[in-house]
């Protein structure tokens, strides 16, 4: 009997993840394309226990299965709700809060707050990922709530803290046509803005920002240009539209969908929004592929979600 082909809409997804034994093939050949590889000594020689779904190794006798070594290890959750989960937040545009997948999937919205951090973390990049070239457009933003707006208390401990209410700062980098790159910054310094930009752009590329005076110093290193808000917001090619239609779409989901976001875990939405933009010109189907082909070597605890112990 042939295979049934891969997905391409929610509807399909649903049916086709309704098999385990589907999932745990996909999930086994997206992993280990030569095989299922024992983790312990790395032998392809293995059996499969059905009673417990698990293959087992016949060197070690290791016991394993596919979800070691990725975000999905120690959950009880079938694979077919967490593969679900991953459609919906790779195909929805402005994201898919907590309550949406404790809805869809009939978990509890504490379970379902925790998978799409898990799932954020697959759709985080590394740090050897290609650096911008080209006509690249950099710009800061402010993400947060009006201080007006915060609960007295709230503002009081922040006031006492640093002494001023302030939002999230973020630079962004967009290579026209091409990817954006994000980054968190403590304040927005030249220093910092500097190291952003030389993390993720090549010296030398066209850079196209504001008037601000924090990139005076850094587009030195690179073909700078200036256009004054002021004045105008296009003159020729020097433009920063790209970049700020890329903070409206940021903002929408987090305004609309996520409604709050707290700063320490602000990073994970920026990675998730960053995903599906660079993605864009794929399909549902290529943007859950891709997604899926990220989940090795990834994993992030509850208690270091909410801040109680470190990453390791």
């Amino acid at each position: 009997m042939s295979q049934p082909k891969l997905p391409s809409t929610l509807q399909e997804a649903i049916r086709y993840f309704a098999d385990p034994q589907r999932c745990q093939d996909l999930l086994s050949a997206m992993r280990w394309p030569q095989g299922p590889a024992c983790p312990k000594c790395n032998s392809l020689r293995h059996g499969f226990l059905k009673s417990r779904n698990v293959y087992q190794c016949k060197e070690c006798r290791k016991q394993y299965t596919a979800k070691l070594g990725t975000i999905f290890e120690d959950s009880p959750l079938p694979l077919d709700k967490w593969f679900c989960a991953l459609w919906m937040i790779t195909s929805a545009k402005n994201g898919v809060s907590s309550y949406e997948v404790h809805r869809a999937l009939k978990v509890t919205q504490k379970t379902a707050w925790f998978m799409l951090h898990r799932l954020r973390l697959a759709l985080q990049k590394g740090s050897l990922d290609r650096k911008l070239m080209g006509d690249v457009e950099v710009d800061e933003t402010y993400i947060g709530g009006r201080g007006r707006n915060m609960h007295v208390d709230k503002k009081i401990k922040l006031q006492r803290n640093e002494g001023f209410f302030r939002k999230a700062v973020v630079v962004g980098m967009l290579e026209r046509k091409g990817e954006v790159r994000t980054a968190m910054l403590n304040r927005a310094s030249t220093k910092l803005l500097e190291a952003a930009i030389k993390e993720h752009v090549v010296p030398g590329s066209a850079l196209y920002s504001d008037e601000w005076r924090g990139y005076q110093h850094v587009g030195k290193e690179y073909a700078h240009q200036v256009i004054n808000h002021a004045e105008k917001y296009v003159e020729g090619n020097v433009h920063t539209n790209n970049i700020e239609c890329y903070w409206s779409l940021l903002k929408r989901g987090i305004k609309g969908t996520y409604v709050s976001v707290e700063p320490f875990h602000l990073f994970r939405y920026l990675d998730e929004q960053s995903f599906r933009f660079n993605t864009r010109k794929d399909n549902d189907q290529g943007r859950f592929m891709t997604a899926l082909s990220q989940i090795s070597e990834k994993r992030v605890t509850y208690e270091q979600l909410l801040g109680r112990t470190t990453w390791q």
